[in-house]
């Protein structure tokens, strides 16, 4: 089964997705992974990439459309996608892939939560600098203060994670999120991430993906 997840900044997709990997052998599929293999790789794609990072740019769907082929070529089933497809043109290119591998997205699930819980949440919020996992000043707090509990890395806040830009990234998800639902429309299940703890959220997806 290959899924994707989609839900804003803050709705839970990054420690749903970590559970799933850990507790039913999925592998997360995430493009800035694969930016930063390919750049560390200095592979032709990564050679690409970086330019356009340095000049401040984003990188054109052709190329991350090329790095994620070429991961699929190594794996393509019991997949979760988070942050890719972000538009349904990286959409249909991403079901043209799967199918070329006789391979499919069966479901996706969309996090539904309220912008003010988001704004608590996202404030709040510490990231491992090494495995990137999510922690909570309240909410989901380190067994020690300012250290990660799975590999000791340092537990920092991203700069985007100030209350102002983060307005501005739910503004542009919303704007990308829109069409991704229209073209997975027959494929979306709705999930209720308000007011849940991620046990809880882990929970409610597994029931809806009928395991």
């Amino acid at each position: 089964m290959n899924i994707i997840l989609l839900g804003a900044p803050g709705s839970g997709k990054g420690t749903l997705s970590e559970f799933l990997c850990e507790k039913d052998n999925f592998t997360q599929l995430s493009t800035g992974d694969l930016f930063r293999e390919n750049i560390s790789n200095k592979t032709d794609l990564g050679i690409e990439a970086q330019k356009y990072m340095n000049d401040g740019n984003l990188v054109p769907d052709s190329v991350t459309n090329s790095m994620v082929e070429n991961y699929l070529k190594t794996r393509s089933s019991e997949l979760i996608f988070d942050g890719y497809p972000r538009t349904d043109d990286q959409a249909k290119s991403l079901d043209i892939m799967l199918k070329n591998l006789n391979n499919q997205i069966d479901k996706v699930i969309y996090l539904e939560i309220n912008q003010d819980v988001l704004l608590g949440r996202l404030t709040g919020r510490m990231i491992c600098k090494i495995c990137k996992r999510s922690y909570h000043k309240i909410n989901r707090k380190p067994l020690k203060e300012g250290i990660c509990d799975f590999d000791g890395g340092q537990l920092i806040t991203r700069p985007d994670d100030q209350e102002n830009k983060i307005k501005t990234r739910l503004e542009a998800y919303h704007t990308q999120t829109a069409p991704l639902i229209e073209f997975y429309k027959s494929k979306i299940i709705k999930v209720d991430a308000d007011k849940c703890s991620p046990e809880e959220l882990y929970n409610r997806v597994k029931k809806v993906l009928g395991s």
